[in-house]
């Protein structure tokens, strides 16, 4: 099977490349980047060597499937022509996420190249969306953080077991802002400092909640999303916190045994979605594609608590848009992704 990256030079871009490389069904026969076009890709990432092609500034060769790691409205423009060839494309921007458009232009203060794609487009959660990622030509991979925290808390929003006021408190390592130069990322502010940023909405709220509600309808969650940067490279470490039902008390719910076995039941067949009895941390994902995932109940205020954290770069990108193809061509699930954690 023949693919193709756009944007290989971006963080997500050289992810791709690097999963892909060890893939058994794939052959990656494309890869652009504008900026540095006309250069063999070990020229830019040397630890990709092994990788002999030629970086170019468009997808000339015929290929099954693209990937496109472009900014959000250059990534849908891009993908427009692909589309109409009848090529599958997995859109790692937000570009096809929201199914709203009019949400999608406030969020991110630009018109829609496309929207004619946004009903067709398959939010790529496979955890969430198995079936559908199977019969779909676009795929719209999900934001990092939206992943942790859907993940976190899909079994109890489908259970019915929580209040609608719901709280994500999620940080991020640097590389999830991209390769870009920023005074932000820059490693002194960085370093040996955190703060909370986007605390009037982060872009990655309406995901979501549109992805939540559309579990239950009638939940009406009303979500508190309030993201942080810490220094370090790669990871997602995502608390959410929410109020268990007096039903759900009732019956028998507000004990982490029993929170715990809904999570298990519920991601019983989901190769990446790890439910486990102890707080993880984000050392326990780096380089993978998992999502670990940590249910339990504060039994003082009756209030559930799930931990969950990822690797940005893999289940919170590249990894993830991998799964979707693989699911998307028929393949094992976690072909091409079995890499076990990087510790310590």
């Amino acid at each position: 099977m023949k693919v193709g990256i756009l944007n290989v030079t971006g963080y997500a871009g050289v992810e791709l490349a690097r999963i892909l490389h060890r893939h058994p069904e794939v052959q990656i026969a494309a890869v652009t980047g504008r900026s540095a076009a006309g250069k063999k890709l070990e020229e830019v990432f040397p630890h990709l060597a092994e990788i002999d092609i030629t970086i170019t500034e468009e997808v000339t060769e015929s290929v099954d499937v693209v990937f496109s790691a472009l900014p959000h409205a250059a990534s849908a423009e891009r993908l427009e022509q692909a589309l109409k060839d009848g090529v599958k494309a997995i859109d790692i921007s937000a570009d096809f996420r929201l199914k709203d458009l009019d949400e999608y232009q406030s969020w991110y203060k630009i018109e829609h190249p496309c929207p004619q794609y946004l009903e067709e487009a398959v939010y790529g959660l496979p955890e969430l969306h198995r079936d559908e990622v199977a019969a779909a030509d676009l795929v719209a991979n999900p934001g990092c953080y939206p992943t942790a925290a859907i993940l976190g808390l899909a079994p109890a929003v489908e259970a019915g077991i929580i209040e609608p006021d719901v709280v994500v408190d999620a940080k991020s390592g640097v590389s999830g802002a991209g390769r870009g130069f920023s005074l932000t990322t820059h490693y002194s502010e960085v370093n040996e400092n955190a703060l909370a940023y986007s605390v009037d909405g982060h872009r990655h709220l309406p995901e979501i909640t549109q992805e939540l509600g559309a579990i239950d309808e009638d939940a009406q969650l009303r979500l508190t999303f309030l993201t942080h940067l810490i220094p370090m490279t790669r990871g997602i470490l995502a608390s959410c916190y929410a109020p268990l039902t007096d039903e759900a008390v009732a019956g028998g719910m507000a004990t982490a045994e029993s929170v715990r076995k809904l999570y298990e039941d519920y991601y019983a067949d989901a190769p990446f979605a790890k439910v486990v009895g102890a707080p993880p941390m984000t050392k326990h994902t780096l380089g993978n594609n998992d999502c670990v995932i940590f249910p339990t109940v504060d039994r003082r205020a009756n209030r559930l608590i799930v931990v969950s954290c990822l690797d940005n770069l893999v289940k919170g990108a590249a990894g993830q848009a991998i799964q979707n193809m693989n699911l998307m061509f028929d393949l094992p699930e976690r072909q091409g992704l079995e890499q076990l954690a990087l510790y310590p």
